[in-house]
């Protein structure tokens, strides 16, 4: 591959230099070149953004016979400095509220469900301040990062109850009394103002930095290199910065993509301007991308969204109107779009709103007396992913176990035997397919131009990521482009790349309509030995027709099965009371998918 002059003059740089990289335009390749350009008895550190990152790079470095660079992400090493040979032990997922209510005791005048929403705000805080370069948590300000206003509300209300809980929280961590966070030991390495044994230190990702670990990086003697897309800072939410902005270094521009056409980079440079609309002065610099892309492949397919909620939506619009769409892979896996990431499952929020409560496994949904209070304590813990939960159960409702159901049996493991790839935009950061379908749930032109200028000037920050949202899902593609009309720059004209596609108002906002008479477009079409009788939500139906089959199981024990084994009681004690053999439970527990569906 022939090397940009752009490319030539970051390799041929010297001292620390940050790097503005357009997506697509070979940042990687231009750092292995940096890297490979160095002296072999030079010490490099690479600072990957993710474990994925981490794995890819080192089969890149690798193939190109470096040997002198180390990659790290920044946990790994923290973890190398921190954790190795201590007294720790890490988490495997951050604290539950109800562990944090019984650790540090946490009572409000008897009130189990201000308990979570604080137990809520005090892992929200120790986040925050795990991530932030402040060396006391006194120099933070939680309010700071609380957008909702009745969140907002509560938390000055309780603020130093909530601070000081935070602290006991931390000091039980620091003096090994409980488990450790990943976030902590990275907070600890911070503290420790570590000096790493490094000639050079390239920090990739550098626009979705924490800046714990800026600091750490900022602190080094080693020459820095970050590399990074103002544009594609979409991680604001978990408290990251644009390292990019912080670094008084010398810049450099990598502006020439060879993912896409110039038709694609002419409409990321479109949506970029609307940042222009929301800048108090309009100081916003111009955007400048070459689109060298010519690739002409459509085998690679994704359909991408902004939500969870606008994907689950569009991918039952495949498996139900596409009847040649037979494999199917979600990024990230089928499982993690229906739990949220403290471990709540999509079907405890079912049977919260069902009121089959003796079938909620989640401790913080079996807390809550019924769908209202749980909805009170996302409004006063702006907890977004459990609110996206509670979305897609308002809207499918008992429609969920069969729609999970037909799309886990489309789901493929392997994604290059998959039709069609389904991802949100946060889970395919650094992916690029062929063909790219937008789901209509970004943000768009006319959302902008409604707001007050007041509104806009108090939620710069939030609408640019926004708009970084928009940007980064266009700029997936190698070569066509589907996108709702109104997602599109206002007048902007489209060509044989970039396909506008008419949006249904009745579709627009997610409604009901969408979902009518799903279940009989899911049944599937008989084989030669009748229905498919593994669909647990056909039982019904295969009664019907197979009113011979040897003692069925009925609705009724099916309900039964499910809430015995949501309790806890043994398959001896079950089959005893069915008057069923241990290895017929066991089947039908299979069968249901209990244990996929009320795993903790």
């Amino acid at each position: 591959m022939e090397l940009t002059q752009e490319q030539v003059a970051i390799i041929q740089s010297s001292g620390n230099i940050k790097i503005n990289a357009v997506a697509g335009s070979g940042k990687t390749t231009t750092i292995i070149e940096y890297a490979r350009s160095r002296p072999t008895n030079c010490k490099i550190l690479y600072l990957a953004f993710n474990k994925l990152v981490k794995i890819d790079a080192q089969k890149k470095f690798t193939a190109k016979g470096i040997r002198n660079v180390t990659i790290e992400t920044a946990h790994s090493l923290a973890h190398r400095y921190i954790v190795r040979n201590s007294a720790y032990t890490i988490r495997t997922q951050d604290y539950r509220t109800y562990e944090l209510i019984e650790l540090l005791q946490i009572h409000i005048s008897g009130d189990k469900l201000l308990g979570h929403i604080i137990a809520n705000h005090i892992i929200k805080f120790t986040a925050y301040f795990c991530n932030s370069n402040a060396n006391r948590m006194q120099e933070l300000n939680y309010l700071d990062v609380i957008t909702d206003g009745k969140a907002y509300e509560f938390v000055k209300t309780n603020y130093s109850y909530i601070e000081s809980k935070t602290r006991q929280l931390l000091s039980k961590m620091d003096k090994a009394e409980i488990e450790i966070t990943h976030d902590f030991y990275l907070k600890k390495f911070q503290l420790s103002k570590p000096q790493l044994a490094y000639d050079y230190i390239l920090f990739d990702e550098g626009q979705d930095a924490s800046p714990a670990m800026l600091e750490v990086f900022l602190g080094q003697s080693a020459t820095k290199v970050i590399v990074g897309d103002t544009h594609q800072q979409i991680y604001g939410w978990r408290y990251a910065v644009n390292s990019l902005e912080k670094a008084d270094y010398t810049n450099f521009y990598l502006r020439k993509s060879f993912r896409f056409s110039q038709s694609i980079a002419n409409l990321g440079i479109e949506i970029l301007k609307w940042k222009k609309k929301i800048e108090a002065n309009g100081d916003v610099e111009p955007v400048n991308i070459t689109g060298a892309g010519t690739s002409t492949e459509t085998q690679i397919k994704a359909v991408l969204a902004r939500t969870n909620l606008g994907l689950l939506v569009k991918a039952i619009e495949y498996i139900t109107e596409k009847k040649s769409i037979e494999r199917i892979y979600f990024e990230g896996k089928i499982q993690s779009y229906t739990y949220a990431d403290n471990g709540t499952s999509l079907y405890d929020v079912l049977n919260l709103y069902k009121g089959n409560r003796r079938r909620i496994k989640d401790k913080l949904i079996r807390s809550m007396h019924d769908f209202a209070e749980l909805e009170e304590y996302i409004d006063k813990t702006e907890d977004r992913q459990l609110g996206m939960l509670v979305e897609i159960v308002k809207e499918y409702g008992e429609e969920i176990p069969a729609i999970i159901e037909n799309l886990k049996t489309k789901h493929v493991e392997n994604k290059d035997e998959a039709q069609i790839i389904f991802s949100t935009i946060h889970r395919c950061k650094g992916m690029e397919y062929d063909t790219v379908q937008l789901v209509n749930d970004f943000i768009t032109e006319e959302d902008i131009n409604k707001q007050k200028p007041e509104a806009l000037n108090q939620q710069v920050a939030k609408i640019n990521e926004e708009i970084n949202l928009l940007y980064v899902a266009v700029t997936r593609t190698r070569n066509s482009l589907y996108i709702p009309e109104n997602l599109l720059p206002l007048d902007f004209v489209c060509n044989h790349q970039i396909h506008k596609m008419r949006v249904d108002e009745v579709k627009k906002d997610v409604g009901k309509d969408l979902v009518e008479g799903i279940i009989q477009k899911m049944i599937p079409r008989k084989n030669s030995s009748g229905y498919d009788s593994d669909k647990s939500y056909l039982l019904e139906e295969i009664r019907l027709k197979h009113t011979e089959a040897y003692m069925p199981w009925t609705i009724a024990q099916d309900d039964e099965l499910s809430t015995m084994y949501c309790e806890g009681v043994n398959v001896k004690d079950m089959a005893k009371h069915f008057g069923r053999s241990r290895g017929a439970i066991n089947s039908r527990i299979k069968k249901l998918e209990l244990k996929e569906k009320y795993q903790i």
